[in-house]
């Protein structure tokens, strides 16, 4: 009997949105798998709704997509600040999901915020380089070398599309019922050349769980724009 193709989704971090998993996608969807790409509250082409941004509305931003298409058996995969959302929808909707995949993704237990498990001089920067942006404050926009992303076209590519992402979600506590993961299989792919310094805390937590699977690639923090190959054949892994 073959087995039904997977179903992914796959969940941004900040400044992004669900247009950064184009190429991913692509190869993912040759493979059979059905794959949705939503953006969250803000970002993107919801970049109006900046104000509306919370770490809670991007949990639900991800559960609606889950309830609103009748979903099960989905692979949950969350890329940087994504993490948090797919960290809240396992949480709410466990029944829903059949694995966790973390992105060099942020992990936040709960009741801390992201700030709190991010290097000192990383919060230290972002707090000093605040902007507003109709009217809400927001991390500095950065440019495409921050997220590994060096080919000077994806670069470009890049760049054209970031939002602005809002400093108050990393002041946030998260609010989960159960432990990162909810008993669902989890699986933290990380990026290593170069490491992303704000994850050093997330990448601790994630080896030091016994239960979770680890994987890396040695490409930036983007790894979506600068391998899709190898990210699609991680994710396969992971659902498979």
């Amino acid at each position: 009997m073959t087995s039904p193709s997977p179903t992914f989704v796959l969940v941004h971090g900040g400044y992004h949105g669900g247009w950064c998993w184009r190429r991913v996608a692509e190869r993912l969807r040759r493979r059979g798998a059905q794959v949705l790409t939503p953006t969250q509250t803000g970002a993107g082409e919801r970049a109006h709704q900046l104000a509306a941004a919370t770490v809670a509305v991007f949990v639900q931003d991800v559960v609606g997509v889950l309830e609103a298409e009748e979903l099960t058996d989905v692979t949950l995969v969350g890329h940087s600040f994504g993490g948090l959302s797919v960290t809240g929808a396992v949480d709410r909707v466990p029944e829903r999901v059949r694995g966790v995949v973390f992105l060099d993704g942020l992990l936040v237990e709960d009741g801390r915020t992201a700030f709190d498990v991010m290097p000192a001089p990383t919060v230290a920067q972002r707090r000093a380089t605040t902007v507003t942006h109709d009217g809400v404050p927001c991390l500095a926009m950065a440019p495409a070398a921050a997220f590994g992303v060096t080919d000077p076209a994806d670069a470009a590519w890049l760049e054209r599309r970031l939002t602005p992402h809002p400093i108050g979600l990393y002041d946030e506590p998260v609010r989960w019922s159960n432990p990162i993961g909810n008993g669902r299989p989890c699986h933290y792919v990380a990026m290593t050349d170069p490491w992303y310094a704000p994850l050093e805390s997330s990448r601790a937590y994630a080896r030091s769980r016994s239960d979770w699977s680890w994987a890396e690639i040695a490409t930036g923090h983007d790894a979506m724009i600068s391998e899709p190959d190898l990210v699609a054949d991680a994710l396969w892994a992971a659902a498979t």
